[in-house]
């Protein structure tokens, strides 16, 4: 039985003259390079580009991005019957031509008056959107209702 040579514990080939490449001269010419600078980058040099340059290609910056919306800032609703509660809490100083007190509710940060309730008090409202059954209690209270855009009355 064939005597085997135990492993040694380290392998780094001294003494080995070719180190691994077979025969003299396999590892001595051009074409051990693998051509110059970055020459073979899709080819044999593409584990390279994969570890070290992922971006060289454009990689991230293909395909198509939709174009972003533009979204509307949601604002909550605002009731009919809560008309007088806020009156009372924010005690308008600013008085319409009628004298009616003047309520913003853009400025509280309602985007919408729906018609849920009812009113007596007159006033004058500023919304940015109102439905047609608050608009006629509003006015049937002796009211008045502005509809203006959420942005051109917080200006």
């Amino acid at each position: 039985m064939p005597w085997r040579r135990p492993r040694k514990k380290s392998r780094k080939l001294r003494g080995s003259r070719t180190h691994g490449y077979g025969i003299q001269g396999q590892h001595r010419g051009s074409g051990a390079r693998g051509g110059f600078g970055k020459a073979g980058l899709k080819k044999h040099k593409w584990t390279w580009v994969v570890k070290y340059a992922p971006d060289y290609f454009g990689a991230g910056r293909r395909g198509f991005k939709p174009p972003t919306k533009k979204t509307e800032v949601e604002r909550p609703v605002v009731n009919v019957d809560q008309l007088e509660e806020l009156l009372g809490k924010v005690r308008p100083s600013e008085r319409d031509e009628k004298g009616l007190p003047i309520l913003n509710l853009i400025e509280l940060g309602y985007g919408k008056l729906l018609g849920r309730g009812n009113v007596t008090a007159a006033m004058h409202v500023v919304v940015a959107a109102a439905s047609k059954s608050a608009i006629e209690k509003v006015e049937k209270a002796g009211g008045v209702i502005e509809v203006v855009s959420a942005s051109h009355a917080l200006s």
